[in-house]
């Protein structure tokens, strides 16, 4: 029996390609402290069972819970100048570029895809915050007009999932030529009469709140949501006062009227698929009850207020 052949070689190539388990097993509620198995945690759509707290949630995962059976079809989105600027600062913007596509298997900030939410086909649009903190930029900007021109073209309603720190710092100016074109989008399925409907999501701030954020013909936010344009921090050293708790909430903004109402993730594909009927005046669905367009909105008591997570690291209100 050759020892080195038989035992101590097969060990050591076992330790070298032992795989590592991954650091995100468990994931901590940052409003109770609750420890979440991870794959518990993504059945439940990102939900902490306990707190009720909404955790951010990767573009393709939204859509993925979103339409039925999880099927939709991406659209094909037009390639743009990837580093308009030539921008560097401690790392070349192309650079970080490359990086987010690898993390996240996108190309930009934003998926548009088409499919159905409980029988009626719809077109949707989500923010990824994982790429460069779904702030906007060209790519992004065109991602949302082509989108937008297709639910033109099929006669179809709008979706748009919105989780952003604003406008991309690296692209200047051409990222914020972006809030009047993406404003064009919105117009364009005004003059053709086809629903847009927003959900605003943690955070929601800067130009993306500026232009089409605004736009919709309903406003829904999940529960805890930060939405605004400029920081609460910034807000205060400039008119130096106290803001009022919960100020920027989703809860807080429906009390004020600047939020329509307040959905849980769970209940958003009812919701908006009771709202698309009533603005199309199409037959409920089978799968469809009643309760879904009266769901009371969550009130601040209710719920826990988000935690804020971490800020965006490329992303910055104008």
């Amino acid at each position: 029996m050759n020892w080195i052949n038989n035992i101590v070689r097969p060990k050591i190539r076992s330790f070298l390609n032992k795989k590592e388990s991954p650091d995100n097993l468990w994931v901590k509620c940052p409003v109770s402290g609750e420890m979440v198995f991870y794959k518990d945690l993504e059945a439940n759509q990102w939900v902490v069972p306990g707190s009720g707290h909404h955790m951010r949630i990767k573009a393709r995962d939204r859509l993925g819970s979103f339409f039925d059976g999880g099927a939709y079809e991406e659209l094909v989105i037009p390639e743009t100048v990837h580093d308009p600027l030539k921008f560097r600062s401690a790392k070349r913007y192309s650079d970080q570029l490359r990086d987010d596509r690898n993390k996240t298997g996108l190309e930009d900030s934003i998926l548009g895809a088409s499919g159905h939410v409980l029988g009626q086909k719809m077109v949707a649009c989500a923010h990824d915050f994982d790429f460069r903190g779904g702030s906007l930029g060209t790519a992004a900007g065109e991602a949302i007009l082509t989108s937008m021109a297709h639910a033109v073209e099929k006669k179809l309603p709008f979706i748009m999932f919105t989780a952003s720190g604003g406008a991309r710092l690296q692209e200047g100016v051409l990222s914020l030529m972006q809030l009047p074109r993406t404003t064009i989008g919105v117009q364009m399925l005004n003059e053709a009469g086809l629903p847009y409907i927003v959900v605003l999501t943690n955070p929601t701030t800067g130009g993306v709140t500026a232009s089409y954020a605004m736009l919709g013909d309903v406003h829904i936010a999940e529960p805890g949501a930060e939405i605004g344009f400029a920081g609460a921090r910034v807000i205060e050293q400039t008119i130096r006062e106290k803001l009022p708790e919960g100020f920027q909430r989703s809860e807080y903004l429906h009390k004020k009227g600047m939020v329509d109402m307040v959905v849980h993730r769970h209940n958003l594909r009812d919701t908006i698929s009771s709202l698309v009927g009533i603005f199309t005046k199409a037959p409920a669905s089978k799968n469809l009850t009643t309760s879904a367009i009266a769901n009371k909105p969550v009130e601040t008591d209710d719920v826990p207020l988000m935690a804020p997570d971490a800020p965006p690291e490329a992303a910055h209100a104008e």
